[in-house]
């Protein structure tokens, strides 16, 4: 092991008020799992557990679902589990398959969108932690990783769009208009 110098100080000591975070989203029944936009959003692995450095959010998408245009202020790293997606990037679209993993830097433009037939299953790792506070406070509570959000009539999505749109600055999120 190398010596330590004003150069390279030492890793610090290992802080043990700190644990292990397992995650089980398809057992675990105290996991969040959130209805946002027609999708469903299993928080996995919060910012409490990281001590505010990344969050996980295991993202089941249906066909046809997916969040609008938006960009915020941290790295979002998608990693597709299963399924095929469009995501756009900058205004740019691409396929992304089943085993792909996309970055995508902190205040660009981006969305993704399921084109397919079928559910797609994504992880999302935000970094730094925070957007899963924002899913929390702006989603619906449902029972499980796979359960539809249900349906919200013409005033409740109404009133969705005005509560996130009013939440969004405070979680470092723009949203934007459809092009």
């Amino acid at each position: 092991m190398p010596e330590p110098t004003s150069q390279y100080p030492p890793v610090p000591p290992d802080d043990l008020q700190r644990t292990l975070t397992i995650s089980q989203p398809d057992k675990d029944q105290t996991l969040p799992h959130i209805g946002l936009v027609g999708d469903t959003y299993t928080i996995t692995v919060s910012g409490n557990d990281t001590n505010g450095r990344f969050c996980v959010v295991d993202m089941h998408i249906p066909p046809g679902g997916g969040p609008p245009p938006h960009r915020h202020d941290f790295e979002e790293t998608f990693i597709l589990l299963e399924g095929e997606m469009e995501a756009t990037f900058r205004g740019n679209k691409s396929i992304v398959r089943a085993g792909d993993t996309i970055n995508i830097p902190a205040n660009a433009p981006h969305r993704f969108h399921n084109i397919s037939s079928r559910p797609v299953r994504l992880l999302c790792i935000c970094s730094p932690a925070g957007q899963e506070e924002f899913f929390q406070q702006v989603g619906i509570p449902v029972a499980t990783r796979t359960t539809a959000p249900p349906k919200l009539d013409k005033q409740q999505q109404q009133e969705f769009m005005e509560k996130a749109k009013a939440l969004a600055p405070k979680y470092r999120t723009e949203l934007l208009r459809e092009a």
